[in-house]
């Protein structure tokens, strides 16, 4: 009984360690983009007009406070399905339909994540169709909208479904060294998706055509010929059917990479800083951030693994957060969920550090597009985005730090401005 109450304790202190820092973070946030709402920056005082940065600390501003409310909702309903019995109660009622165990668990963890999402789908309607709207983001159709999330929940039950059966079975079935097994095929699988993503599974929700023929075309071939670089196409993504927001990005490995850039981008680039922005993201490929990611990725899920097996066969864990007592063996599926619900509250600490390494790994693919084009037209086209997309130019320096996986735009600027 000490075990189970010491660990209900530590459970609810660092639940409420993380959510009052994510307040706190947010706080600071808001107070410090509000004091520098009325003074553009000197460093951008050129090229951003007091109305696109006061426009920025609004939406901004909107988007903590809004943040606010689904992290009050997520601890309550966190407590619920914890302490307040709710998987215990899922648990057994779905027990009683007579299922085998292997198909019990499926049950249990489909039904958890599909009440887990219908209860948080209000923020995400709230969201696009409020928040986005009111500072003209928003192109998402209610039947877009719909649409997604139909396809959405199909793909992940064709997906997931598989999965969760090999792994309940290799839990069942291959002693204490499961959690290494596991590993291989959580490894294995994410790398499959990461290949097929591109040609199989983006397109069910996007549409994508190659960029046409002609300059523009001709610049990125060129700067991928000097880069070394090859891939399975150069295509543009119709990213205007859901948002103004505009992004480029890589997909895929091997002979499935696909560069991508958004309708909306091409829009609001000319072709040198359009190349300046891709040389970036070709910086992410020869720096080799893509593979430093995923062994980061396959690390931290092998270290997960490591600790969930370790609790797995633990009664207090099970009972310390809220399912009653058994008689027999706890069902190794109902650990599967309770640790995915507990983890962020004891991983939010760690935070910080996965976002020192991604800025690090900007830096480093900014300083590649520096030396494959000229400075200034990453500067020009970063100073574009951050004005289309209303990104605030004076975030609190403790908020970034914690939550930004780029560098404070005050800061790459300068860092750009310095080599250029």
């Amino acid at each position: 009984m000490n075990e189970i109450h010491n660990f209900t304790i530590l459970f609810l202190a660092m639940l409420a360690i993380s959510t009052l820092m994510r307040l706190y973070l947010s706080h600071r946030q808001i107070n410090h983009v509000s004091q520098h709402r009325n003074k553009v920056p000197d460093s951008f005082a050129d090229n951003i007009s007091l109305d696109d940065h006061q426009k920025a600390a609004d939406y901004t501003i909107a988007r903590v406070r809004f943040g606010r409310w689904p992290l009050f909702y997520e601890v309550l309903l966190l407590l619920i399905w914890t302490l307040g019995g709710g998987l215990d109660w899922l648990d057994k009622n779905i027990i009683t339909l007579g299922f085998n165990p292997m198909l019990t668990g499926i049950t249990v963890i489909l039904a958890f994540a599909f009440i887990s999402s219908a209860l948080e789908l209000p923020f995400s309607i709230y969201s696009t169709f409020v928040l986005e709207e009111k500072f003209g983001f928003n192109r998402t159709t209610i039947k877009t909208f719909i649409t997604d999330l139909i396809k959405g929940s199909l793909l992940g039950l064709l997906l997931g479904v598989p999965l969760l059966y090999v792994i309940l079975w290799l839990i069942e079935q291959m002693g204490d060294q499961w959690w290494l097994y596991t590993w291989l095929v959580i490894s294995g699988f994410s790398l499959f998706m990461m290949w097929v993503y591109p040609t199989l599974i983006a397109p069910i929700f996007n549409k994508f055509k190659p960029l046409e023929e002609g300059a523009t075309l001709q610049r990125i071939n060129s700067l991928l010929s000097r880069c070394g670089f090859s891939s399975n196409g150069i295509f543009v993504i119709d990213g205007s059917r859901r948002s103004s927001h505009g992004n480029a990005y890589f997909s895929g490995f091997g002979r499935n990479k696909r560069i991508v850039f958004f309708d909306t981008l091409l829009k609001m680039l000319n072709d040198d800083e359009l190349e300046a922005v891709l040389a970036h993201e070709l910086g992410h490929f020869k720096k080799k951030h893509i593979l430093k990611g995923l062994a980061v990725s396959f690390s931290t899920t092998l270290l997960a693994l490591f600790v969930l097996a370790w609790l797995i066969n633990a009664d207090w864990f099970y009972t310390a957060l809220g399912i009653s007592q058994h008689t027999g063996e706890y069902p190794k599926y109902l650990a599967l969920i309770l640790f995915t619900l507990i983890l962020p509250a004891f991983s939010f600490v760690f935070q910080p550090l996965f976002s020192v390494f991604s800025r690090k790994n900007e830096f480093e693919a900014d300083a590649f597009a520096a030396e494959q084009t000229d400075a200034k037209y990453l500067i020009k086209a970063l100073v574009d985005m951050y004005r289309e997309n209303a990104s605030t130019l004076t975030p609190d320096p403790l908020y970034s730090a914690y939550y930004d996986s780029h560098p404070p735009a005050p800061v790459r600027i300068a860092h750009l401005t310095a080599r250029g």
